[in-house]
Order: C-alpha cells, then structure tokens, then sequence
C-alpha cells in the first residue's frame, strides 16, 4: 500500500493527498460530500498540478462530473470507472501536446 501524504493545492477547498506509484505521481481527493461548484472548482485546482506525463490527478465524485469532462477534454484524457456504491473515481492525464 502507497504511503499518501496531506498536500496543500492552492485555491483547493477540499483535502488533497499525493503519492507515488508505479514510477507515477498521483493527486487525490474525495468530491463525494460536497456540492456544486465544489467538485469542478477542486478537480481544476487539482489538474494545474498536473505538468507532465508522470503525474495524474484521482478524483472520486458521487456522479460523473460530465459538465468538468467537457471543459476539460482539449487538455486531458481521464479513465472513468463507476464504484460498487455509485460514485465514480476518475483519473486524468494531461494529453500530449
């Protein structure tokens, strides 16, 4: 299991966590208690911490943030899977340029 460490992400209002694995730097945070616009404004917050193809962004949402997909899809492709419990935990990566 990954050692995650608190991170402060500017402008985040949510509580943010980094780790490394597999050679891959990993930030991560938990939407699934809050409301709009929370989710979106944390997850952008989140994705300008993403600079390079080594490091990703994890989000867990209590539904697919389709509005944050569509504003985001020029910059960053993302994986989407849907928990036992309903929510959704979708990772992003910067596209290539």
């Amino acid at each position: 299991m990954q050692h995650k460490e608190a991170v402060k992400i500017p402008r985040a209002t949510l509580d943010f966590y980094k780790y490394e694995e597999d050679g891959l730097i990993f930030y991560e945070f938990d939407a699934t208690q809050s409301s709009a616009p929370e989710p979106m404004m944390n997850a952008i917050a989140g994705l300008e911490m993403i600079t390079n193809e080594n490091e990703r962004l994890v989000g867990t949402f209590f539904h697919e943030p389709v509005p944050l997909l569509q504003r985001i899809s020029p910059y960053f492709s993302y994986t989407s899977t849907e928990l036992h419990n309903g929510d959704y935990r979708l990772v992003f990566k910067r596209k290539d340029k």
